[in-house]
């Protein structure tokens, strides 16, 4: 792997703080839209925006607990407007944002190329978790369809990375 993907030291970090209001603003943006786009444009159902701001964030925190506190609380507010059982989202944006936050500790995820790909392997990561919980603790048949998992996958890595660039504006230097 090039050794520029790699935490070289401080000079691979870049220093940079969020302001306060991006968080919850982007949270509920994202919240909303998954719970309201998909009622009038069904072509934007495959976004899964909650799940690629959780890990954006995650991301940026480079901590795995901020990463589950922030899944967490991310997947309990979508589950409470979602016609799913409360807890399922929760558990399955834990997971995620806890990953997210141990990958950032390694690598330098503010690289282009590793986002994209990280934000794929999350959305994979998620949707078979999410397929687990609702087999194994709901005991719902539910279709794991991997080829049109792999797809909506790329396509959600695609719009993470002009999320993640509008977000990386919102960003101010320390």
């Amino acid at each position: 792997m090039d050794d520029a993907l790699l935490m070289g030291g401080p000079r691979r970090r870049r220093v940079s703080r969020l302001r306060r209001w991006v968080l919850p603003v982007a949270v509920c943006i994202a919240i909303l839209f998954q719970v309201y786009v998909p009622l009038f444009s069904g072509f934007l159902a495959y976004l899964e925006l909650p799940l690629l701001v959780t890990v954006y964030f995650a991301l940026l925190r480079r901590s795995p607990v901020q990463g589950a506190l922030l899944g967490a609380a991310v997947g309990l507010a979508q589950d409470s407007l979602s016609h799913q059982p409360l807890g399922v989202f929760g558990m399955v944006k834990t997971l995620t944002g806890y990953f997210a936050g141990s990958v950032s500790l390694r690598f330098d995820v503010d690289h282009p190329v590793l986002r994209w790909t990280l934000a794929c392997f999350f959305f994979l990561f998620h949707q078979f978790f999410y397929w687990l919980v609702v087999r194994a603790l709901l005991a719902q048949q539910s279709p794991f369809e991997l080829q049109t998992t792999l797809l909506f996958g790329l396509l959600n890595a695609t719009a993470a990375l002009l999320l993640y660039h509008l977000l990386d504006k919102l960003r101010e230097p320390a």
